[in-house]
Parts: C-alpha cells; sequence; structure tokens
C-alpha cells in the first residue's frame, strides 16, 4: 500500500488512491471513488463511489464528497463544507434521480462550513468565504463570501487578494478575461 491508511479508516479494495495520501481516523472512500497522489483526507470525512479528487488536495475534516464532485488538482476543502449533488432531495424518488455535477478547479479554495450547490463550476485559485452558499459558478481567481454568494474582490494563485490593479503583495500582475482573472505571462514569483 503506496499510501497512509489511519487503522480506524475505511477504504474500500476498490477504491483509487494516490502515492503519499493519507487518511485518516473515521474517513470511508468507497469502492469506485478516485483521489490522487499526496492528499489529506482527514477524520470523517465521506468520498462516495463516483466521486474524483486530484492530487494534492487537502479536505479538512467531517467533508463528504459524493457522486458527480470533482475536485481538482491542489484544492483546499474547509472543514464541515458541503457539496449538493441533489436540487430536489427525497428520501424515495418516484421518478428518475438527476444527477447535476459540480467542478471544483485546480487550486480553488473553500472555507469551513460553506455549501455548494450541484451544477456549478468554481473557477481556478477561487476562494470561497467561510460559511457562504454557492449557487452559480465563481470566476477564476475571485473572492466570493455570503448568502447566497457574491464577489468582494480578486486572487492571486497564493490567495492572496489583489490591489485595484490586479497586482498581488508579490508583484504578480493579472488580468480579466471572458473566463475571470488570469496572471500576466512572465509573472511567477508568487
Amino acid at each position: 500500500m503506496a499510501y497512509f491508511q489511519h487503522e480506524k479508516a475505511l477504504v474500500g479494495p476498490k477504491a483509487v488512491v494516490g502515492e503519499g495520501t493519507r487518511v485518516w481516523a473515521f474517513a470511508n472512500v468507497m469502492d469506485g471513488a478516485v483521489v490522487g497522489e499526496h492528499c489529506n483526507i482527514c477524520d470523517g470525512c465521506f468520498i462516495e463511489a463516483g466521486a474524483v479528487v486530484g492530487h494534492h488536495v487537502t479536505i479538512k475534516n467531517n467533508v463528504s464528497v459524493y457522486v458527480g464532485v470533482t475536485l481538482e488538482d491542489d484544492v483546499f476543502v474547509g472543514p464541515n463544507a458541503t457539496f449538493i449533488n441533489d436540487r430536489v432531495p427525497r428520501s424515495h424518488h418516484q421518478g428518475q434521480w438527476t444527477l447535476e455535477k459540480t467542478l471544483v478547479r485546480q487550486g480553488a479554495s473553500l472555507g469551513a462550513n460553506c455549501t455548494v450547490m450541484c451544477g456549478v463550476t468554481i473557477g481556478e485559485y477561487a476562494v470561497v468565504g467561510a460559511g457562504s452558499v454557492v449557487l452559480k459558478d465563481v470566476p477564476a481567481h475571485a473572492i466570493v463570501v455570503g448568502n447566497p454568494v457574491r464577489q468582494i474582490g480578486w486572487a492571486g494563485h497564493d490567495g492572496q487578494r489583489l490591489n485595484e490593479n490586479l497586482q498581488s503583495p508579490s508583484g504578480r500582475q493579472y488580468r480579466l478575461s471572458d473566463r475571470g482573472l488570469e496572471p500576466v505571462e512572465g509573472r511567477l514569483n508568487d
């Protein structure tokens, strides 16, 4: 086994867990779940069959990642964050259940106790504030807070808020594009 599994964690024999990943106490990674390399799956997490977790992802305590949710590389998910994969939840479905996929793009950070509705995409390096409720797509590098979320600024790759000239504290310059914020090439110092 090329990953660490706490003695009180459950990892299904048909789950895919990458090298160097740590799965801590009372976590449950089901058969059919995919977890990348060098991840940290903290106490009490649940990774359902069909969920996909990229490389170098941190999922803090008590987070459930359900089928239809994809966390790309370098994502941070704060404790007690909630993903929803059903807009019309019922304990007994009398018709066809519709799975709406959720995508959290590379480097995004989700604060503690935030809620992410199904069918949304959170852009690269976006920051979702603690306790926020995400009901629609979040642009790359956006900082969003509230219920429902509203944008209050832009974040650099390092998570620091950009100034009014779209420059990070380290001097990296960004520009707006049709998909959100992007770094100006040649400035790789943050």
